[in-house]
């Protein structure tokens, strides 16, 4: 098959999505398939150039550090889609993982040639929108006029000016709409997006995540998920010291991600583990004189995917605390298939793992703190819980490509959702 991915920003741009894609398109290189992606054209020096499975749309930068770029949905950008395709493979089926540009620029590539559209929502605009912007109630509306604009003719027209409208009308270009969890894709449901919502999680690249399991290995043999290798012996004679539980935070420094309130509650327990941060964003200034109220909050800035892995597999515990933001959240699974747990305040995603967390009854810092408090107790005492096997094995990407093929070939034979 000759697949092509339209994405919001250049796949060597920052974001989980871009992410998610990359080895998408990896995965699916290995089974046999050609990917061609369509996304803006970056405009800083990591800019990719010569690559021939990549067309760059011509862009705008939209931040300051131009590490984000904007393509215009429209005639000339059709034109100079069309001219790029001439000369390549004939495209089987098209696969929109945009929420915004790349998905209105996909959505009329695949409709002027006839191409059958899988389309993954990455993106809960509604809850998206109102973390970034104090005038979501306002942009929404303008939004799906846009929508509406862009895609005139693609499906019913589909009216309404919130989030769900606004998902509603990127849907009706589909022949099946995926999800990267099951909670996210049960909304999608409800709200008529789509009548029926496939789930394929986000995976974890494969030899990737052998490569850090095996370095773990060697750290902390044999027993690495048992919680007793720290130094706590029951051999005659006692139990011998054991340093502090580890626990780990990452992702960006922004509202939705809840960095700050987990901070508060770090001070508020004063429990007695060591803190480790790994990231950065808007809110670096005001975590870290929060912290200075812990002696044991150390801040690891950015690290690559494989740094950060190791961390969370040498962890103790991952914590997880954004709450209804995340359409997956990849931390908590990326935890799990390392075999460490999470403190989890999403319900969603705790419903979603099955196991192998402690769950934060509610979204204040006291219940946070009093978890936290909790969840060091039971690494210390041995007694943490433990990841559902069934979930690592089931993110890993090499299965979540195997599905995602089946949902191609179903499309392809003309079977939609």
């Amino acid at each position: 098959m000759h697949i092509v991915f339209f994405g919001d920003q250049h796949l060597a741009s920052l974001g989980g999505a871009q992410v998610s894609m990359r080895l998408q398109k990896q995965y699916l290189e290995r089974a046999g398939h050609t990917v061609t992606v369509v996304a803006p054209k970056m405009h800083t020096a990591r800019a990719v150039g010569g690559d021939n499975s990549f067309v760059d749309l011509p862009s705008i930068p939209i931040t300051v550090d131009r590490e984000y770029s904007m393509s215009w949905p429209g005639r000339r950008t059709d034109r100079f889609l069309d001219r790029a395709f001439a000369s390549r493979p004939r495209v089987d089926l098209v696969h929109v993982q945009g929420d915004f540009w790349g998905a209105f620029i996909g959505h009329r590539f695949a409709h002027r040639h006839g191409i059958p559209v899988v389309h993954t929502m990455h993106n809960r605009v509604d809850v998206g929108m109102a973390a970034v912007t104090p005038l979501h109630r306002q942009v929404l509306p303008v939004l799906n006029l846009w929508r509406r604009t862009a895609m005139r003719g693609i499906g019913p027209r589909v009216p309404g000016g919130d989030g769900w409208a606004f998902l509603r009308g990127l849907a009706q270009g589909a022949s099946a709409v995926t999800a990267p969890s099951g909670h996210f894709a049960r909304r999608l449901e409800q709200h008529e997006v789509f009548p029926s919502v496939d789930v394929v999680w986000n995976g974890i690249d494969d030899d990737l995540l052998a490569s850090v399991r095996a370095e773990h290995a060697v750290e902390t043999p044999s027993e690495a998920r048992d919680t007793t290798r720290e130094g706590v012996s029951h051999a005659e004679g006692g139990v011998s010291p054991r340093r502090r539980p580890r626990f780990v935070w990452l992702g960006r420094m922004s509202p939705e991600k809840r960095l700050l309130p987990f901070l508060h509650a770090v001070v508020r327990s004063q429990v007695d583990a060591q803190i480790e941060i790994i990231g950065g964003g808007g809110q670096m200034r005001a975590a870290e004189r929060i912290a200075r109220g812990h002696a044991g909050v150390r801040f690891a800035g950015r690290l690559s995917y494989a740094d950060t892995l190791a961390r969370i597999a040498a962890a103790d515990a991952v914590v997880q605390t954004s709450i209804g933001f995340e359409t997956q959240g990849m931390t908590p699974f990326e935890a799990a298939a390392l075999g460490t747990p999470t403190v989890i305040s999403d319900p969603d995603i705790a419903a979603e793992l099955r196991g192998g967390l402690w769950a934060v009854p509610d979204a204040s810092v006291a219940a946070l703190a009093e978890t936290l408090t909790r969840a060091a107790a039971d690494i210390v005492a041995g007694r943490a819980p433990v990841p559902v096997p069934e979930v690592a094995e089931e993110f890993r990407q090499s299965s979540r490509t195997a599905a995602m093929i089946e949902i191609y070939e179903r499309v392809l034979a003309g079977d939609g959702a």
